[in-house]
C-alpha cells in the first residue's frame, strides 16, 4: 500500500519530497490503525469473557428446572472466541 501511494504521489507531483513525506504520513495512519484494531479486540475478548463468566453465575443461580451450563461446553466456546479473534486479527495484519 505504501508503495502504491509514493509511486501515485511521485506521478502526481514529480516531488521525491512530497513521496516521503505522505509516504510517512500513510505509515503512521496505518501504525495507528493496527493499534486501535488490536486494542479493540483486546477489549471485545475481554468482554466475551464477562459475558461467559454472567452466564455461568446466572445458570448457578437459577432456582429449579434447567441445569447449569456444563464447563466444558464453555471452555470450548471460549476457545472458539479465542480462535475467531487470532483470526481476526491475523487478517488485519495482512491488510
Amino acid at each position: 500500500m505504501l508503495c502504491s501511494t509514493a509511486v501515485t504521489v511521485y506521478f502526481a507531483s514529480h516531488s521525491i519530497g512530497r513521496v516521503v513525506v505522505t509516504t510517512l504520513a500513510c505509515s503512521l495512519l496505518l501504525q495507528l490503525a493496527y493499534f486501535a484494531s488490536v486494542l479493540f479486540l483486546i477489549w471485545r475478548s475481554g468482554c466475551d469473557s464477562r459475558v461467559g463468566q454472567r452466564a455461568e453465575h446466572f445458570g448457578s443461580c437459577k432456582e429449579g428446572g434447567s441445569e447449569p451450563p456444563d464447563l466444558d461446553e464453555l471452555t470450548n466456546e471460549s476457545a472458539d472466541l479465542l480462535q475467531r479473534d487470532q483470526m481476526l486479527a491475523i487478517s488485519l495484519l495482512l491488510l
